[in-house]
This record gives structure tokens, sequence and C-alpha cells, in this order.
């Protein structure tokens, strides 16, 4: 017996070697309103694939430039569903691979628990001083905000309350931080296992907003590469269709 076990670990390692062998990064640009979630995908896609997803967060708008400039990012997962289309219109995006994998919630948050009532009337109030959003022009969920804001007829009122940030990260952290009393921010930055984690919210209706739908669209610089297309596949499965749904997104 003793005799086998070096022969057996010998064995283990060469049925070790394809895996490794075909293991590779990739390089994801991800919408700011789904770091948590898929930082939490990642890790498992790693221990389930062997692949390992190198992270960006940020502003769709300004992923969009900045793989017009030739970043190497291999995939998208945006913010919206527009602009992986224009990706795949404009050539620089598979086409056929895009595919919508999470259906965002927009809601009004505030640091302080009790500050928010369920019916988002302390906007109509007023009694706040700074109201933070993500940047309109670059972030679906400042887009979301700006609609929400239009159709509850509040945006001449509350405009000059207004504090943009770059993303939608920026703009949570301008409410956490008690900079802006309230915040227009995305609901799983406030939402993990199905309940609020900190403060006081107002879960927007979704009649005052356009549906947020956020696509994954694989991009040319990772065609015909094992490790994105993995990662495509994997958001489909149902380890991370579960982590999307605990952080507050509904699935199409």
């Amino acid at each position: 017996m003793l005799q086998k076990t070096p022969m057996l670990a010998a064995l283990a390692v060469v049925l070790a070697l394809p895996t490794l062998a075909q293991a590779d990064e990739v390089a994801v640009a991800v919408a700011a309103n789904f770091t948590a979630p898929m930082q939490k995908i990642a890790a498992e896609f790693e221990k389930d694939t062997g692949h390992k997803a190198m992270l960006a967060f940020g502003a769709t708008g300004k992923f969009y430039a900045q793989i017009n400039n030739g970043a190497p990012f291999e995939v998208l997962l945006s913010a919206d569903d527009e602009t992986p289309a224009k990706l795949e219109k404009e050539q620089a995006a598979v086409a056929g691979s895009r595919f919508t994998y999470a259906i965002g919630k927009l809601v009004l948050w505030s640091a302080k628990p009790g500050y928010v009532d369920d019916k988002g009337e302390v906007l109509s109030k007023g009694d706040f001083t700074h109201l933070s959003m993500a940047n309109p022009k670059t972030a679906p969920y400042g887009q979301a905000a700006m609609e929400t804001l239009g159709k509850l007829k509040l945006l001449p009122a509350l405009q000059p309350k207004l504090v943009l940030g770059e993303n939608i990260t920026q703009a949570y952290q301008f409410a956490a931080t008690g900079n802006a009393q309230l915040g227009f921010v995305a609901l799983s930055q406030v939402y993990a296992d199905g309940k609020l984690t900190s403060g006081s919210v107002w879960r927007v209706p979704a009649s005052l907003y356009s549906p947020i739908r956020q696509d994954a669209v694989l991009l040319n610089k990772g065609q015909n590469k094992p490790a994105p297309q993995a990662l495509l596949t994997y958001l489909k499965g149902a380890k991370a269709k579960a982590i999307i749904q605990s952080y507050g997104y509904d699935l199409p």
C-alpha cells in the first residue's frame, strides 16, 4: 500500500494538469450597481471553473467610451440593454451573444433609520439639503432617478438640491456618509440575503421609470476564448441566479 501512494499522487497531478492548463483570466467591465453580487459570483466562478474574473466597476456610459477606445475588456455587464445592443450594432461585440442577466430596481435611501417613509413622501416635503443620484448622462440608474422625479413633478423644485455621482457607487457614498440626506441608489446596494442592510428605504414603483434591463455581452476581445464564454454561461446558471436574486434583482 505504501508503495502505491507516490504513484497515486503522481496520477492525481497528471489528471489535474489539463484543468490547470485550461484555466484562464477574463477581463470584465461591470456596472457599478452590480458590484457586490458580481464579487460573489466571481469567487464561485473561480472555484467551479478555475477561471479568474478580473473585475472593473464603473458607469456603463464610461465603459462604452473606453471599449471604443480599445480598452482590453472581454465581457461587459451593463446597467442597461441599450449599450450592449449598440456595441453589437457597431461590431465591437459578438453578434448574438447578448442576454439580460438581471432587472434592476431603483430605491430612495437614507443612512438614517426611519427617515424615508414607505411612500417616498419625504421627497415632496423637501426638508433636506442634498439628494444624490448617479449622473443620468452616463448611468442608467441616474436616468431612472430623473425619470422618477419628472413623473412625480418634483424635478423643478429639487433640481438645486441634486448632487450627481460619477456612478451609482458614488451616489450611494454621498448618502452613506451623510453628505446627502437622501440618495437614489440601486436596491442591490442596500439589500442582501432578502433584507435591508441599513438605514431606511422607499422602493420606487416600477411605473415611475423605464425597466432597467441589464444585459451582458461578449466583446470582440473575448471572442473564441474559453474564459469569457465560460463566464457568460455561468451567469445563466442556477448558482449565479440565486446570488443575483439575493440582492433584490428580478430575473428575466
